[in-house]
Order: C-alpha cells, then sequence, then structure tokens
C-alpha cells in the first residue's frame, strides 16, 4: 500500500513538498518500507555514508522511522532509519516508558537513492523476533520521518499528528492497521 505523509502544521520544510511510502509485510515477518522524500534533495542535510550498523539519536537529522505495536496493548517497537546506512531498534513497555534495545534478526537492509526530484530509502525489517506482536491479529503501525534542511531547520512527518508538539510515540501517531494475515 501506498501512503502519504503529512507534515506537523508547525513545522514545515522548504525542501521537501511530500514524502510517500510503500509498506508491505511479506511471508516470513518482513516488513518492507519504501520513503520517497520528494523536492529538493540537494537542500537537505543528509549524514554521510557509514558502515551499517546500530546507531542511537538519529532521529537528531534527516532519519525515517517506523512504530509498530500489537492492537490494544501499551507496548511498542520503534526503528529508525538514516539514509547513512545506521539504524536502532528499540522496545518501550509503555508510552515513552522502559526503553531497550531490541535484538533483530538481520540487521536491517538500508538502501539510499538520491534523484534530483527525491531521496529514496528503502527497508526490510525482520519482525518475527518481536515477540509482543504476536503472529496473528492486528497491528498498529505508525510511519514518520525527520527531515532537516541544510539551514539546520527540522520538519516532522507522519500519517497522523496529535494536538501540540510533533511526537510519533502518540497513539495518534499509530493511524494505519495491518492484520498479520495480510503477509503476501
Amino acid at each position: 500500500m501506498r501512503l502519504a505523509l503529512r507534515p506537523h502544521p508547525h513545522f514545515p520544510s522548504a525542501v521537501v513538498s511530500g514524502i510517500e511510502v510503500e509498506a508491505e509485510l511479506r511471508k516470513g515477518g518482513v516488513l518492507a518500507l519504501r520513503y520517497e522524500a520528494i523536492g529538493a534533495p540537494h537542500g537537505l542535510s543528509i549524514p554521510g555514508q557509514a558502515a551499517p550498523g546500530r546507531a542511537d539519536e538519529l532521529w537528531r537529522t534527516t532519519c525515517f522511522e517506523a512504530f509498530l505495536k500489537a492492537d490494544g496493548e501499551p507496548s511498542y517497537y520503534e526503528f529508525n532509519l538514516s539514509p547513512s546506512g545506521r539504524w536502532a531498534a528499540y522496545r518501550f513497555g509503555a508510552y515513552r516508558e522502559a526503553m531497550t534495545d531490541v535484538e533483530v534478526g538481520p540487521d536491517p537492509a538500508i538502501v539510499v537513492e538520491t534523484r534530483a526530484d527525491r531521496l529514496i530509502l528503502a527497508a526490510d525489517l525482520e519482525t518475527d523476533s518481536l515477540t509482543e506482536l504476536g503472529s496473528s491479529g492486528s497491528w498498529r503501525l505508525g510511519l514518520s520521518a525527520v527531515i532537516e534542511a541544510g539551514d539546520g531547520s527540522k520538519s516532522y512527518w507522519a500519517l497522523a499528528h496529535p494536538p501540540g508538539k510533533p511526537d510519533f510515540h502518540h497513539g495518534d501517531s499509530f493511524a494505519l492497521e495491518i492484520s498479520a494475515h495480510e503477509r503476501t
């Protein structure tokens, strides 16, 4: 499915006009994501390539994110995916509480492409090791992005924003329902 992220109304972007995301739950528990930030990639602050691997605080600059939880459960998982090739995965016991690093199967393979009119980041996330999601039932998914312009200004994009400041952890941001039975 192809979805459009919306910018937070108080933090518009001068360099990105839209962000589209394709999300597909595949056999084997793989959540395939493809983010396309449409606009002027030369005007973005994009972290330089790094050796693939885990890193913290990726959200401080241009970063694409996915939040997953079992429908009705307080605990959730957060993935941060950087154009540098770095990634992070965390588990929260409840809203912004009890954060721990999560061990995932193979490291997410992040592929980045820069075109004249867009920045594309694709990643496959292995979800079978995320035991609290369960293998049946419904999941709630929040898709988001932090976009930093070359001048240091940031815009915050999500499927839905709660009232007030940007907050991708808020329940309103988990706007997409996906069934574990919808694996292709």
